[in-house]
């Protein structure tokens, strides 16, 4: 599991069967200062998030598809929880 900000969404004419109703959003990896940054990716949506919240996604399929209750589903990535706040000490 990693946090991400969602940075956008992703509009599909033609896409999987499984995806029908499920937004797609791009995401962006949160990561400390002294860390390189990882690649935003896509991620299907479970929570109804919005761009520019800060949110728990879940990368591992197997769960992914647990969590979206898809168990055929070709995903590897779903967002599963908008954080609303992080403290770090």
């Amino acid at each position: 599991m990693i946090l991400a900000k969602v940075v956008g969404t992703v509009v599909s004419t033609i896409k999987h069967p499984a995806f029908a109703g499920r937004k797609l959003l791009l995401v962006r990896p949160l990561h400390l200062a002294n860390e390189k940054p990882e690649e935003d990716f896509i991620a299907v949506d479970a929570t109804h998030a919005g761009i520019g919240d800060t949110v728990l996604v879940c990368q591992e399929g197997n769960s992914t598809r647990q969590a979206l209750g898809a168990p055929n589903a070709p995903v590897r990535s779903a967002i599963i929880g908008i954080i609303d706040s992080i403290s770090m000490r």
